[in-house]
Formats: C-alpha cells, structure tokens, sequence
C-alpha cells in the first residue's frame, strides 16, 4: 500500500527523534521513498548523517540553504510528496503548525504544502495535557490534519501517562489507512488512530 508512495518526513526535536530512523526503514521497506527534513532541535538528539544515510538521500535541515533555496526547495520538497508525516510532533512544532507560523524549513514546507499532513505527537505527560496543546490539536484536527496516537506509558523522564510517540508499525499502519481511504481517497484529519 505504500508501494512508490513519496513520504516526507519531518523529525521534529524530542527524544522521540531516535524512532524516526527506524520509521524510515520501515516505510522503505513496505516500498516508499522517504525524503527527510530534520529541525534544529530534531538534530540534537538524531545526526543528518544518519537520517542521510537510512533514507539513501539528502537530510534537508536549512531553509536558507544557497544550493537548495535556489530552487525553492521547501515548496518542492512539500509537493513532490504525496503524504508530510510529522513525527515525532513536538509541542512547539505542533504549535507553529496549528498557527502558520513558518520560521525554518520544516514549518515553512509545511505551509507550502497542499498535501496531506499527518503528526505524530511526542511530549511530556503535562505538555500533552496542557489546554494550549489541546487547542493547538484541535485546531490542526479542524484543519484536516489527521493524527497517529499519542500513546500512555513511561515517558523518558519517568512520568507515566500519554504523551508518548506511537510505534513505527502504528505509524505504519495509519499511513497505509490513509492511502486506502473510502474509495482509494485519503481519510479525513479529523480521525485519530
């Protein structure tokens, strides 16, 4: 189902940016071609190079790259995919997003999209609970972006509650849903895996 499916996958910053490197052999091994933007704070905690090297192309991470900003690399790389997963989806970058705010490469394709976007929400139990957070869900929710989790368990800072980032094979599994929507068409934003 995700066979020649062209994903781009944003990394946003949390501890939950380690399960993006296996996210992205997984959706190669179910037969898509994974395109990577990495955010500032995503490359504390996952390297360019390895997202480089796993995704066997560039790991975009500059807006104002000379090289690829010449070419309006953040539109392209928006609408050459045929679904922008978000994950992991932090507070902040979930933020920018239900807002349109657009200040580095990764809130700015995401603006530029006309694609589907679907985020996968990483956070600390508090932060997911929080009423901004909430609203900022329910808006990206109202906006059509649909949502994967997040999950209740220990979080890396040994809280224990919801917050954490979904599985690969449920993110896995919610990409091919979205792409076997009702009669082949994608599924609306508004459903939560």
């Amino acid at each position: 189902m995700l066979q020649a499916k062209r994903i781009l996958l944003i990394i946003g910053g949390g501890i939950a940016a380690y399960k993006s490197l296996d996210l992205i052999r997984r959706l190669q091994d179910e037969g898509a071609q994974v395109r990577c933007i990495l955010t500032k704070a995503g490359a504390q905690f996952v390297t360019p190079l390895a997202v480089s090297s796993l995704s066997q192309d560039k790991c975009y991470t500059d807006l104002f790259s000379l090289t690829d900003e010449a070419e309006m690399g953040h539109i392209r790389l928006s609408r050459e995919a045929d679904l922008v997963l978000v994950a992991p989806a932090t507070a902040d970058l979930m933020a920018k997003m239900a807002h349109g705010l657009a200040n580095d490469l990764a809130t700015t394709a995401l603006l530029a999209t006309d694609k589907p976007v679907m985020v996968v929400p990483a956070m600390n139990v508090e932060m997911w609970a929080h009423r901004a957070t909430q609203r900022n869900m329910a808006l990206l929710q109202a906006d059509g972006i649909a949502v994967v989790g997040p999950e209740s368990g220990v979080m890396a800072c040994g809280e224990v509650g919801a917050g954490r980032m979904s599985e690969v094979p449920d993110i896995i599994a919610a990409a091919k849903t979205h792409f076997s929507g009702p009669l082949g068409r994608p599924l609306s934003g508004s459903m939560r895996w």
